[in-house]
């Protein structure tokens, strides 16, 4: 069976989730992981050991999936700011008969630190994280992927977006 990796990544707060969650609902024989799923830890660390249990769990969990004959789509969210990290991921991952689309989610710097102001309004996030997402969002513009802006978009056109590089 042909399946499809979506392997999306994006600064914090550009939107992720929000179009990784859609994307599960969307697609048919859909599974989600996040990549912060596999290392939510208190207090967050990182070292040499944690970034590689880290790829580790996210190459299991993911093989897992692409193993498993319930699903066709299997979408990943994750930072991903260095092509460094996406070789890595594609190297641990078995990709027979899997076609994989690479997405970097962008949007412009006042709309991603308006996006976090909210989130750390509301509790969600810490207030460094402004600082620290911005500082990223030039990263993306280097890796071998497919750039989508998010600014100003509808979740439903993000994911069309996304979608129809498959068809």
């Amino acid at each position: 069976m042909k399946k499809t990796l979506y392997l999306i990544g994006g600064p914090m707060g550009v939107g992720k989730t929000t179009v990784c969650q859609a994307m599960k609902r969307l697609l048919p024989k859909s599974v989600y992981l996040d990549g912060d799923w596999c290392w939510d830890a208190s207090p967050f660390q990182v070292t040499m050991e944690t970034k590689a249990m880290v790829m580790d769990n996210i190459c299991h969990t993911l093989n897992n999936f692409l193993a498993c004959s319930a699903y066709e789509n299997v979408i990943f969210g994750w930072v991903m700011d260095r092509q460094s990290i996406l070789d890595e991921l594609k190297d641990g991952l078995r990709l027979e008969s899997t076609e994989v689309v690479l997405v970097s989610l962008l949007c412009a710097p006042e709309e991603l630190g308006e996006r976090l102001g909210r989130d750390i309004a509301r509790g969600l996030r810490a207030p460094d994280v402004v600082k620290r997402s911005l500082q990223r969002l030039p990263l993306y513009n280097d890796l071998n992927t497919r750039k989508v802006d998010t600014t100003g978009k509808a979740v439903e056109e993000v994911v069309n977006r996304i979608v129809k590089t498959d068809n």
